[in-house]
């Protein structure tokens, strides 16, 4: 923000020249002490200190307009996002899904029923995501990080989850069968009623999963997992699992 100060008045030209000890700076002091006096007549108009307050009140009203303004922002930015996920439904590759989708959910969007089956999602972050009824069949989502998402009741046959953080995530009603789980964090993973028909869970980590009521293992591969709970091979194996 300007200063404005009131400048003392400059003294007059025979004054001021005879303090000018060399001849050829003449012409310099003179233009020098003409600009004193436009600042001097400047200093004591109040239009420019008008203007110079109404500057200041035009950015502090931006200001406002910017932040009154924001929600309508943020709804076309989520428009858009979905609009790109929309267009590319059903067709291979990324399309600007991954971007959109992370997008959504930093802000909180919930992301149930999104349709992103047969699309490449490698590694995309959606921790926490509300995946409530989404399809992801044959999507490739390796080395992703699902960690505490909810993906009840989602449709993720055939899925590719190599080395995806699955940790938390909630499995509950979902259909995981063919679905491939190498090298996945599976740990604390809910999967009641989730049909595990030939997954491949070799090497998954299966610390604190809750599997009890599992619909069905039938052809699964456990070879491999580890820190598998108390009774979980021989629960597998009674499901038709493949130790």
């Amino acid at each position: 923000m300007l200063v404005r100060e009131l400048k003392t008045r400059p003294k007059g030209w025979r004054e001021h020249r005879e303090h000018i000890r060399r001849r050829w700076t003449v012409p310099f002091h003179a233009i020098e002490w003409v600009w004193h006096w436009i600042a001097y007549g400047l200093s004591r108009w109040a239009f420019l200190e008008v203007l110079e307050y109404a500057s200041g009140l035009s950015v502090l009203v931006a200001v406002i307009f910017y932040y009154a303004e924001s929600g309508d922002r943020k709804k076309q930015k989520h428009y858009q996002a979905w609009q790109v996920i929309n267009t590319a439904q059903g067709k291979g590759g990324s399309g600007g899904r991954i971007e959109a989708l992370q997008e959504l959910n930093a802000d909180h969007e919930a992301l149930v029923g999104v349709d992103a089956s047969g699309s490449f999602l490698q590694g995309i972050k959606l921790h926490g995501a509300d995946l409530l009824r989404a399809n992801l069949s044959a999507s490739d989502l390796r080395m992703s990080d699902l960690s505490s998402a909810n993906l009840e009741s989602a449709e993720l046959k055939s899925a590719n989850f190599r080395g995806v953080n699955l940790r938390e995530t909630n499995f509950k009603d979902a259909d995981v069968s063919d679905v491939d789980f190498v090298d996945a964090d599976l740990s604390r993973a809910d999967l009641t009623g989730a049909n595990l028909d030939n997954a491949d869970l070799q090497n998954a980590d299966l610390a604190g999963i809750r599997f009890a009521k599992a619909a069905s293992m039938k052809g699964a591969n456990v070879r491999g997992v580890r820190n598998a709970p108390d009774g979980f091979l021989q629960w597998a194996a009674s499901h038709g699992a493949a130790l």
